[in-house]
């Protein structure tokens, strides 16, 4: 662990079975992850698929949260809960039944084999700007070539 509390945010996204308790198992995961804390959560959104897009409709949110892990140790955390949550990586931005990308932490700027901060794409994505704008201030510029709606949902206490 870095020992230095930084704020985190992450998308979450899903599109295959039950899209919305992937969701949740992976928010429940992240909380229960010793070095996260002080987790909030985006609206639910319903968005259509980039990349690759012969595939169903996904569900996405974002997570702002702040962590003592390395941005390293995150990354590792978000696999441990990727696999358990049945994640295979098949088909590049094909299906799955969770993603969660490291979208800022902090004021980071990092550029490995592994991992990249912010997320090179993230200001290009309706998907990850719209829940974002729930959590923090944006004020750039959010694509509309795709659909992006926000949908009821109700999740337990966090």
């Amino acid at each position: 662990m870095n020992g230095k509390d930084t704020k985190v945010l992450l998308s979450i996204g899903s599109n295959m079975g039950d899209k919305q308790k992937n969701i949740e198992s992976a928010v429940i995961a992240l909380c229960s992850t010793e070095g996260i804390s002080d987790v909030s959560l985006s609206g639910l959104y319903e968005t259509e698929p980039v990349g690759y897009e012969d595939q169903d409709m996904f569900y996405n949110i974002c997570v702002l949260c702040r962590t003592t892990l390395s941005p390293e140790e995150l990354l590792n955390r978000i696999h441990e809960i990727e696999a358990d949550l049945h994640r295979e990586r098949i088909i590049r931005w094909g299906p799955r039944t969770i993603d969660i990308d490291i979208i800022l932490y902090g004021d980071i700027t990092m550029d490995t084999d592994t991992l990249t901060i912010p997320h090179p794409r993230y200001k290009e994505r309706a998907f990850v700007l719209k829940p974002m704008k729930d959590l923090m201030d944006y004020d750039g510029e959010i694509p509309d070539e795709k659909e992006v709606r926000q949908i009821p949902w109700e999740f337990g206490s966090v």
